[in-house]
């Protein structure tokens, strides 16, 4: 069990890395600990200055690191004006007694990169100066004869804040990859779930109105012509092995839906309704991509057509334009009722509002109304690719 956990967690990427964080950068104030050692001890000339002077750098030091780590504040003035005040005190210090609170400029390196880390020219110019300041004072000071300790105490000087800069930023953006990555995953999960409830909404409102009609079809028939009802229940088993097959393949994403057939199904259901039935189709052969949305309309139509509407008789019309295609279904039911919809609204219910969605991200159009005083239309336009109606074709 414990390699199977290992090994998940491996195929799931790396671990989250721990960001530096104040602790970290607080340690850092022990390189001044000779120093504190000589305040403390009275070695150092006018002791109590320089243990002020300690006290304000680390206090300004922390409250630097601090802000500018700060999410909320790390973008405002307050990370700068600190920045500024250390690095008054830092020159202060080391003008004031020369040989001594030297390592005060690498732990100012480090504020300004973590501060001006977001900031990469501005950063590399202050670093550099900085490491440039450090190096001269190192030469002038009486206790420097060599050229390489001068060039290495400016170099690391400018480095340290180059390093706290670099770390901080690849931590912030392993941080921000994760984010980012999780929110991908998170929209992919609700895109299949949106998919998967608008095929399943589809698939079983259509399938139980045929399965609806058809049972009442069998109660009406069996007294009188026991023939014709089983049939009908012939129907039923039919549809209902029709059903599961396609909610296997709703569920494994290979749901592809076919103009002809869903065509060919709403004349089937409209006539075991008793509702007249005029199909027109014209045009060019769709690609399979367009017939299988327009497909998805014609079923949820028929769909509210026989359960909805009490319509008697209802047009379906395909016409086939350049470029483009229009797909027309009229009733001459019930309508929607007293209340009038917006020009360019949908009305009805998740079916309508779901294929709306479907259609516009293929770059068409669904609209619904009232048909005059009575009935209702659905209409449905989308685009053709002159190349996949070739293929098509």
């Amino acid at each position: 069990m414990k390699c199977g956990t290992e090994k998940t967690e491996r195929d799931e990427g790396p671990l989250p890395s721990k960001a530096p964080n104040m602790r970290t950068f607080a340690l850092f104030l022990l390189v001044n600990i000779h120093d504190t050692i000589s305040v403390l001890t009275g070695e150092m000339p006018l002791a109590w200055l320089g243990g002020l002077g300690e006290l304000v750098f680390t206090a300004l030091y922390l409250a630097t690191i601090a802000t500018a780590l700060d999410e909320r504040r790390r973008d405002t003035r307050v990370p700068l004006i600190l920045l500024a005040a250390l690095a008054v005190v830092t020159f202060g210090l080391a003008l004031g007694y020369w040989t001594r609170w030297q390592m005060c400029f690498p732990l100012l390196s480090l504020a300004t990169g973590v501060t001006l880390r977001r900031n990469p020219r501005l950063i590399g110019a202050a670093l550099g100066a900085l490491g440039i300041i450090y190096g001269l004072m190192a030469m002038l000071r009486a206790d420097s004869d060599s050229t390489g300790d001068i060039v290495a105490a400016g170099w690391g000087t400018g480095l340290a804040g180059v390093v706290a800069a670099s770390v901080l930023n690849l931590v912030e953006s392993n941080a921000t990859l994760r984010a980012t990555r999780e929110q991908l995953a998170h929209a992919a999960v609700e895109r299949e779930r949106l998919r998967f409830s608008r095929d399943l909404h589809d698939l079983l409102g259509h399938t139980l109105s045929v399965i609806v009609v058809k049972a009442e079809a069998v109660r009406r028939l069996g007294p009188r012509n026991p023939e014709a009802a089983f049939g009908q229940a012939a129907d039923i088993e039919a549809v209902g092995r029709q059903a599961l097959t396609e909610i296997r393949e709703a569920v494994t994403g290979y749901r592809e839906g076919s103009l002809t057939t869903e065509l060919d199904n709403a004349r089937s259901l409209l006539d075991a309704s008793g509702i007249t039935a005029e199909i027109r189709h014209s045009g060019p052969p769709l690609p399979p991509q367009t017939g299988a949305l327009l497909g998805w309309v014609v079923r949820e139509g028929i769909t509210n057509v026989v359960r909805h509407s009490g319509a008697s008789h209802c047009e379906i019309e395909v016409r086939g334009e350049p470029g483009r295609v229009h797909l027309e279904i009229t009733d001459d039911g019930r309508g929607v009722g007293p209340a009038e919809p917006e020009a360019g609204k949908v009305t009805g219910g998740n079916g309508l509002k779901g294929l709306t969605e479907r259609l516009a991200a293929a770059g068409g159009s669904l609209g619904s109304g009232p048909d005059g005083k009575h009935g209702f239309r659905l209409v449905a336009e989308l685009p053709v690719d002159e190349d996949e109606e070739v293929r098509a074709a």
